[in-house]
This record gives C-alpha cells, sequence and structure tokens, in this order.
C-alpha cells in the first residue's frame, strides 16, 4: 500500500510532498543508506517500526498566502482538561519525581496526551501550520504501518548539506517574556553534553555555540548548535543511533529512563519524540525530532506534550508547560475549526 509525507523546512515558501512504498527498516545504521522520508517512533518495535517512504514520486508545491484567522493565547484549549486527566497526570509525575527524588534518575521526561476533534482534512491541517509557524519544521506523513501524524517541531536532530553536519541540543522550556531559572539551564547542559561525547565518538572539527534563546510558536526554549564532520567509515545512521532518544526527549541515564518511560507512562509514545525527515532528497538531508505532534485517526486527533524533569521540578509547573506545548497543535485545530464555521455561514 502507497504512503505519502509533506514536508516544509524552516523558512521555505514551498513544501515537499513524497509519495511511495514505505518499507521497514531494521537498524538506525541503516540511514542515509538510500533516499527516502525517514518516520521513525520513539522506540523500534513490532508495532512502531522505523520506516523509509521510498519516493515514487515528489512534488513541489506553494505553501501559499492564506492567513490564519487570528487567536489569542487566552482561547486556551478546544476542550478543557477533565478532572480524570488532571489527576492521572498528578499521579503519573509523583511516579517520576520519586526516581528523582531517591537519585535513580538525573533527568527523566515526563509526556502526557489530550483528544480532540478533528474538523479538516489532513492536508489542510499542515498548509495550517505551515503558515502559523514559519520558523519550525512541519510535516505531515501517512502509512498504513503508523497512521496519520504531523509535527510542527524546533528540534533538529541531526542534518547534512555539503557533507557538513549540524544537530542542537535544545531543552529548558518558559514562556516569552520570563527569565531562565537554574531548573532549565542545568536541564539544557545535561542535554548539551550527552550529544557533545555522542558526537565526539564519530565526529572531528566540531564547532560549539550557545546556549542561546530560540522562539518556537508561543514559548521559548535554551540552544547549543554543534557542526561538524564525520570521520572515515562511520555514516549519519551512526550518529542517529547513538543520539536517539536523547536526554531532551527521554532522560538520564539513557536505558534505564527509557525503559522507565515505555513502563509507566499513561499513553505509549508510537511516534512521538522519535523523529522524521527527508533523507538525500532535493539535495537535502533533515532529520527533526517528533514533537508538537498529532496523531490522528478518523474524526479524533491525540495531541503529545512532554517535559523534562529534575528533582527540583514542581508538578503544577509542568503540567502548565504541556499545555503551553499542546497550544501549537491547538492553534491549528483552532484554526481550522473558525474557517469551518465560517464557511458555513456564507
Amino acid at each position: 500500500m502507497k504512503a505519502y509525507a509533506c514536508y516544509r523546512l524552516p523558512k521555505a515558501k514551498t513544501f515537499v510532498r513524497v509519495e511511495g512504498s514505505p518499507m521497514e527498516i531494521q537498524s538506525y545504521s541503516q540511514i542515509g543508506c538510500q533516499s527516502g522520508f525517514v518516520v521513525a517512533p520513539f522506540a523500534i518495535a513490532p508495532h512502531t517500526p522505523l520506516l523509509i517512504i521510498k519516493p515514487e514520486s515528489i512534488e513541489t508545491h506553494a505553501v501559499g498566502e492564506g492567513e490564519e484567522p487570528a487567536i489569542s493565547n487566552a482561547a486556551g484549549t478546544l476542550s478543557s482538561p477533565n478532572h480524570a486527566d488532571r489527576m492521572r497526570y498528578a499521579s503519573n509525575f509523583k511516579t517520576f519525581h520519586d526516581k528523582l527524588a531517591d537519585g535513580t534518575f538525573r533527568k527523566i521526561v515526563l509526556a502526557r496526551t489530550a483528544e480532540e476533534s478533528v474538523n479538516a482534512a489532513p492536508e489542510t491541517l499542515f498548509l495550517t501550520a505551515c503558515r502559523l509557524y514559519p520558523n519550525l519544521f512541519v510535516a505531515l506523513v501517512c502509512a498504513p504501518q503508523c497512521g496519520t501524524w504531523i509535527t510542527a517541531t524546533p528540534e533538529i536532530l541531526i542534518e547534512c548539506h555539503n557533507h557538513h553536519y549540524h544537530t542542537m541540543a535544545l531543552a529548558g522550556t518558559m514562556t516569552k517574556g520570563h527569565h531562565w531559572n537554574t531548573k532549565n539551564i542545568e536541564e539544557q547542559g545535561y542535554v548539551a553534553d550527552y550529544i557533545s561525547d555522542c558526537i565526539s565518538a564519530f565526529a572531528h572539527d566540531i564547532s560549539i555555540s550557545g546556549p542561546h534563546t530560540v522562539s518556537a510558536g508561543d514559548i521559548v526554549h535554551l540552544r547549543t548548535d554543534f557542526t561538524f564532520a564525520l570521520n572515515d567509515g562511520h555514516t549519519i545512521g551512526d550518529v542517529v543511533g547513538h543520539l536517539h532518544p536523547t536526554p531532551a526527549v527521554c532522560g538520564m541515564p539513557k536505558q534505564q529512563t527509557m525503559a522507565f518511560i515505555q513502563d509507566n507512562e499513561c499513553h505509549p509514545r508510537l511516534y512521538y519524540s522519535g523523529f522524521m525527515g527527508p533523507v538525500d532528497l532535493c539535495g537535502h538531508t533533515n532529520l527533526y525530532v517528533s514533537l508538537r505532534c498529532m496523531h490522528i485517526t478518523g474524526d479524533q486527533c491525540r495531541l503529545y506534550a512532554g517535559g523534562g524533569l529534575l528533582n527540583e521540578s514542581v508538578e503544577e509547573e509542568e503540567w502548565g508547560e504541556t499545555e503551553a506545548k499542546m497550544l501549537t497543535m491547538r492553534r491549528c485545530l483552532m484554526a481550522t475549526s473558525i474557517r469551518h464555521s465560517d464557511d458555513q455561514c456564507e
């Protein structure tokens, strides 16, 4: 069965649509051995395989200049979280935080979900996201093995142009107008140190800049950039296999926190906090971490968001961070809902 992906690189005025046959690949080391659109889960498993859509057709289209309805941040959510959802998160937070308090983990990421109705086609939501978030990587993927996903993400896992490689440490989150606290700075430092150690095993001519503050929709993050050249005998797949999942979406120590997340989060992550993007397509290799996601099933979707926990994390603040992150996709849903209502009134 055929599959397709649409993606828009940050600041681009056009998007690329790739159609083809989705192929399951067995390991990250195979990434880069052939061109296509890669779709990776948080953890490879029989029900969440690592995929590459092999292109049978590639088209480039204009995003268009259509205006999106103005949406106030105060609009909040389409459906307010119910008491059960809020209590479930609080319980999950305690389970995770206990492992930080007793010293088992140094950092761990806790994710949650929210259910919303969808009243627009995935392609319409994708274009809405492109217009709302011109500085983010926006992608829509639909394949039998993974279903239908949309992401609008600021986080590069790895990209390559003319044999020059780039990755980033993106961690720490706050709403605009606030100041970075010790917890956010420490959290970002963990991710930066991890990435530095990972790429040092495969690369030379490593250059590091940051951390600096970057905007992603309605919130800001701390970001450190790494550029490098690969050592002979290594491939982009080798680097990806060591980087993913980074402490920005998983935790430290990596294997233990990854297993704990899979055993204890309320909903399986599936392809949330995995990664996706083109490999050697149209001259580009750009793999982005799949954040600010929605998983669409018929006329419903599940939104995903998470936050990094340290021992000093406060549950109420972490809940608020997930709500701020979910607003990225909720604004797309609200914009299409407003447009749908306007169309019905004409």
